[in-house]
């Protein structure tokens, strides 16, 4: 893995921005950090200042909506097949949720974010290979510091460094606290309530630089997405073709998997599991007898991960 704790300027991400970008490209911008008219040109058209339009970018690529090309010795810009899907390409009306206005495209931009094990983030570093609940942000910060050297083969560059990309991590993912005036409660800082992955509930900020991260059954993650996490996970496990099936502790526990990524208790995979056997009609099942728990991947599912996809978009098309 390359360390890549820098990019956003600090800047959480925000509501409408993944799609900013995608528009941006489908309209003939250009993201560029060199050419000036470029620059120039994105600051007019998405509306923002310079530090913000590489925020958009960063987010973008980190979600992998968008992805650079090599040309003529020189990188552009696309938007990526993820971006089509749930943005749009030419045309608005393309996308499935371009304003992520249903749940269940949050949870999906939280995998694509987290999926990946090219480059370390702090947030990547939290979703896939932490294992806390409860935590202080400080000891986080050490924790981070001190694994990645394991992790990564690059250039890491100073604490500080982790340090902003643990605080940027934690205002995109949790909801701000504030002290009220009698200092007798707590309310939401609707100021820090800007991010969309804020919205999964998946850290909690409890005051004094202490946050909570439970492991739970996630009943309000929707089917469609698991199903396709499931899928996707599966295609980098099995390397052969031939193999249909993956251990239960792997999705449970292994960077990348649905498990991690999703925050889920070991009872609520398995609850996950019952009901993606009654969702694809047990072209994935799982088998838990006797201290064998494996799941079972048809060929159908293996190459249909989009098509479940498409289940809760109400799409038959890929």
């Amino acid at each position: 893995m390359k360390a890549k704790f820098t990019g956003h300027d600090t800047f959480p991400l925000r509501y409408g921005w993944l799609f900013k970008a995608v528009n941006h490209l489908n309209s003939n911008g250009k993201f560029s950090s060199s050419d000036e008219d470029s620059i120039r040109q994105s600051i007019v058209e998405l509306g923002v200042g310079k530090n913000m339009v590489k925020a958009i970018q960063y987010w973008a690529e980190a979600s992998n909506v968008i992805h650079s090309e090599r040309s003529n010795n020189s990188f552009t810009h696309a938007v990526s097949q993820n971006g089509e899907y749930l943005f749009g390409g030419e045309s608005l009306e393309d996308g499935r949720d371009p304003y992520l206005e249903l749940p269940g495209s949050i949870w999906l931009v939280h995998f694509w974010l987290n999926f990946n094990v090219e480059h370390l983030t702090a947030y990547r570093y939290f979703f896939n290979f932490a294992n806390v609940q409860h935590f202080e942000k400080t000891k986080l910060i050490a924790d981070c510091f001190e694994d990645a050297k394991k992790l990564v083969d690059s250039e890491l560059g100073n604490i500080s460094t982790i340090k902003k990309d643990i605080d940027c991590f934690l205002n995109t993912y949790s909801k701000k606290l504030k002290a009220t005036p009698s200092k007798k409660s707590i309310n939401i800082d609707e100021d820090h309530f800007i991010s969309p992955l804020s919205e999964l509930n998946l850290i909690q900020d409890n005051g004094g630089g202490f946050y909570i991260s439970n492991l739970s059954e996630r009943p309000e993650l929707p089917i469609e997405i698991f199903t396709y996490a499931l899928l996707e996970f599966f295609k980098t496990e099995t390397v052969d073709s031939k193999v249909s099936t993956v251990d239960f502790d792997s999705l449970l526990s292994k960077p990348c998997s649905p498990g991690r990524i999703f925050r889920l208790s070991e009872s609520g995979l398995g609850q996950k599991l019952d009901e993606v056997q009654n969702f694809t009609d047990k072209n994935i099942s799982w088998v838990d007898s006797l201290g064998l728990r494996q799941v079972n991947v048809s060929d159908y599912a293996k190459t249909n991960s989009t098509l479940y996809l498409n289940q809760y978009y109400g799409t038959k098309n890929d």
